[in-house]
């Protein structure tokens, strides 16, 4: 069964949801649809977990995070969002650093749609990933969430 939560973060609501012992989707509550089929609201030990985790991480004692993460998604957006995870704290990586990465020196945009699509938003950083100029272009939550984040963990962002 599905376990939802809200999470009051600095960036906004979070809902937290999980299944199977693991973190599905973590993601700004405006943004998601509703979520569809059964589900409970009550608090596990995993979103326990999981909230615990992400205070650390916004009071700046976190740099990694050690959380079972089962996202949804197709081969390549797993592959993207497993070399998202290898971009440690505090540090960017350009769309075709990823692309390169996972083997797709081509597949920039590819990546970039990948990235979009991230169920499991910080934990999963995709707020890493920045423009070959540096610039901060697309992030689901909004630009200035991601410049929010990179602050946070210490990147210096124009």
């Amino acid at each position: 069964m599905k376990h939802i939560t809200l999470y009051d973060s600095p960036v906004g609501i979070l809902r937290i949801v999980t299944e199977d012992s693991a973190l599905t989707d973590l993601a700004l509550d405006c943004d998601e649809p509703p979520v569809t089929g059964e589900y409970s609201r009550e608090e596990t030990p995993l979103t326990r977990r999981v909230r615990s985790q992400l205070d650390e991480y916004f009071s700046g004692q976190r740099t990694d995070f050690d959380l079972p993460l089962k996202p949804n998604g197709t081969e390549f957006q797993k592959k993207d969002w497993a070399a998202l995870q290898e971009i440690p704290y505090g540090q960017t990586r350009t769309y075709k650093d990823i692309a390169e990465a996972i083997g797709c020196p081509k597949g920039f945009r590819a990546v970039g749609l990948a990235n979009n699509r991230n169920p499991i938003m910080i934990i999963i950083p995709c707020h890493r990933v920045i423009g070959s100029d540096g610039s901060l272009t697309g992030y689901a939550g909004g630009t200035h969430i991601k410049k929010y984040l990179l602050e946070l963990e210490g990147v210096k962002v124009d």
